[in-house]
């Protein structure tokens, strides 16, 4: 089974990466407007076991924090994506440091990680640089506490759901 984390930011800042994915983000329909902190894999049980038990750590090393969502960006010529980008992302850097250590260790990562919450994505060049020309011209200023962070798996539909949610700062509940 496929999965991944993330953290879901704030309803307010949903809501307004929402308005531009309706019309961008193919992925609009299978799952809310997220910050990805390990791309999707395929895991089996064991790897699924191991992981949950790293991730309680990792949570309970991390108090909650604040993050300021300040511009739109893009990962042109890279990809074609556009997001809302973080005024500093030290501290989704960091969670996401600790979380692909351990049993979750990357050896080869595909991009440098660049916390962010996609608006747009799979965009032709032209409409791209359309959309983008216009969005950075205008003021964003976006806040969002966090508090906790997401193990998410891949439904049969292709749509993401949670499996397990991490509250930051707090010890797992004993089951």
């Amino acid at each position: 089974m496929q999965y991944g984390i993330a953290i879901f930011p704030d309803r307010s800042v949903q809501d307004e990466a929402n308005n531009w994915r309706i019309r961008y983000d193919p992925h609009y329909c299978h799952i809310p407007a997220h910050m990805t902190l390990r791309d999707p894999e395929e895991w089996n049980k064991a790897t699924l076991e191991a992981a949950i038990r790293h991730l309680e750590q990792v949570a309970t090393a991390f108090q909650p924090f604040t993050v300021h969502f300040n511009r739109v960006s893009t990962f042109f010529p890279v990809n074609h994506v556009l997001y809302f980008a973080l005024e500093d992302p030290t501290p989704v850097e960091n969670l996401h440091n600790a979380i692909c250590g351990g049993p979750l260790a990357l050896y080869e990562e595909r991009y440098v990680f660049t916390p962010h919450v996609t608006i747009g994505q799979n965009m032709a060049s032209d409409e791209l640089h359309d959309i983008y020309g216009n969005l950075r011209l205008r003021e964003l200023s976006l806040t969002s506490h966090i508090d906790r962070f997401h193990l998410l798996y891949q439904t049969e539909q292709g749509g993401w759901t949670s499996y397990q949610s991490f509250l930051l700062g707090e010890a797992p509940q004993a089951q």
